[in-house]
């Protein structure tokens, strides 16, 4: 990882519960954001998850279907969030409120400074609203979060080059 400290570069690090659905989606489509408007110099992308479960898995199966039907890759492995990352992050955005609650107890234990908030405070059609989890659901689940993750992170970039 680079110095989150190179006033070049904005960290961004998505979380969800897991690390295998909404996180590397996140983590994918904005780094293919990134790298449509020629930015791949300007930020650090990674996700996490809060949990442990599928730690040094891949993406979920439909996750990474919708992802490519986008053309979209997701090359992560899922890994758990760590207090190293509150520190290193810039931004920690979470998918979800119980996510978002998780990280800011891990935040507050640490003094971290990072910005941490929602991905849909990003999204001009769901502001403050949660990306649902479709891991239990099929493959339209999977298609609707790809969308609204889509949106968000664009709303992120916009954000994050305004700033």
């Amino acid at each position: 990882m680079d110095n989150a400290s190179d006033s070049r570069r904005t960290s961004v690090l998505f979380v969800c519960l897991g690390n295998i659905c909404r996180s590397p989606l996140a983590e994918g489509i904005f780094v293919h954001l990134v790298r449509e408007a020629g930015l791949v110099d300007r930020f650090e992308i990674d996700s996490a998850g809060t949990g442990s479960w599928h730690v040094g898995e891949q993406p979920d199966a439909r996750a990474s279907l919708v992802a490519s039907q986008h053309g979209v890759d997701l090359p992560s492995r899922a890994r758990q969030l760590t207090e190293q990352d509150l520190e290193h992050f810039d931004y920690v955005i979470a998918m979800d409120r119980e996510n978002l609650r998780s990280i800011e107890r891990m935040a507050d234990a640490t003094g971290s400074d990072a910005h941490i908030h929602l991905l849909r405070d990003y999204d001009a059609e769901g502001r403050g609203d949660e990306v649902p989890d479709p891991y239990y659901g099929g493959a339209s689940g999977f298609e609707n979060v790809y969308d609204m993750v889509h949106r968000s992170c664009q709303g992120l970039l916009d954000h994050l080059q305004a700033a």
